[in-house]
């Protein structure tokens, strides 16, 4: 019998629109996982905002975080893989963002802590909004100036609602790292995230696939970011509130997000 291992991602796939997993499916997956279903997810998400909104799931198998900067064990937090930039990069995003103008928060691990380092009085009203959703989060590190923003292993920038500037960075800036510029499918903001050219969800599934020696991968997705996933995977599904481009290149196209449609495709393969 084949090795498989399942993956979903989470906003609007495995996530119900409310941002949670609902009861039907994390007790389908925890029981299927006790009878040895490979499970886990991959997200954009760290690890912290990730178990908020997967509350009730139990993931054994490792978990892919930060858009694949990442692979965690889930029970230990150990960072098993890390996808990072190196600090000649850092600088060198760093200092293309400001030419035009852009103020990022930049995640890094500092003395083996995540952190988010920010310039609080530079922040646009899309940064506001989406600090005020992480409110009490002990990854704040809000700093006075640009020295510091580079300290420890910076890993992901991100800068959201910034000036019409944004589009013509991203263009600069995707020719020599992995760049998502897209809208967030609840705010509704503009985002530019740019992360190291290893730090795909596709890569680090593959990655994944390999570590746990699987021989078949499945992936679940609903965005035209999930691309590169399906492009590596074995078999791909796509959640009927999907993008047409990645209904498009799907295997199958199953429920919507609200519907449990991961966890009972699931089932129904891994119980046949």
């Amino acid at each position: 019998m084949q090795k498989t291992l399942y993956i979903s991602d989470l906003d609007g796939t495995l996530l119900t629109s409310g941002q949670f997993v609902s009861r039907k499916s994390f007790e389908t997956l925890n029981r299927l996982s006790e009878h040895g279903l490979l499970f886990t997810y991959a997200t954009a998400r760290s690890l912290i905002t990730a178990k908020k909104v997967t509350a009730g799931l139990d993931v054994k198998t490792p978990v892919i975080v930060n858009n694949g900067v990442f692979i965690v064990d889930s029970q230990s937090g150990e960072k098993l893989v890390k996808n990072i930039f190196s600090s000649g990069q850092a600088e060198d995003i760093f200092q293309t963002l400001a030419e035009f103008g852009i103020d990022p928060l930049v995640y890094s691990i500092i003395d083996g802590t995540e952190k988010f380092s920010y310039i609080p009085q530079r922040l646009t009203r899309g940064m506001r909004d989406f600090l005020d959703t992480r409110k009490g989060d002990p990854r704040h590190r809000p700093l006075s100036g640009e020295i510091g923003m580079l300290d420890g292993e910076p890993f992901y920038f991100t800068c959201i609602d910034g000036a019409g500037t944004m589009s013509e960075a991203y263009e600069k800036l995707k020719k020599h790292y992995y760049c998502v510029y897209s809208n967030d499918i609840y705010s509704g903001d503009q985002w530019l995230e740019i992360l190291p050219k290893a730090a795909t969800k596709a890569n680090a599934a593959v990655q994944l696939k390999e570590l746990l020696g699987c021989d078949r991968l499945v992936v679940f997705g609903d965005g035209i970011n999930d691309i590169p996933l399906f492009e590596a995977s074995d078999e791909c599904c796509a959640v009927s509130n999907a993008a047409p481009e990645l209904k498009a290149i799907a295997d199958a196209i199953i429920g919507s997000n609200n519907d449990d449609s991961v966890a009972a495709y699931i089932s129904r393969c891994f119980e046949a």
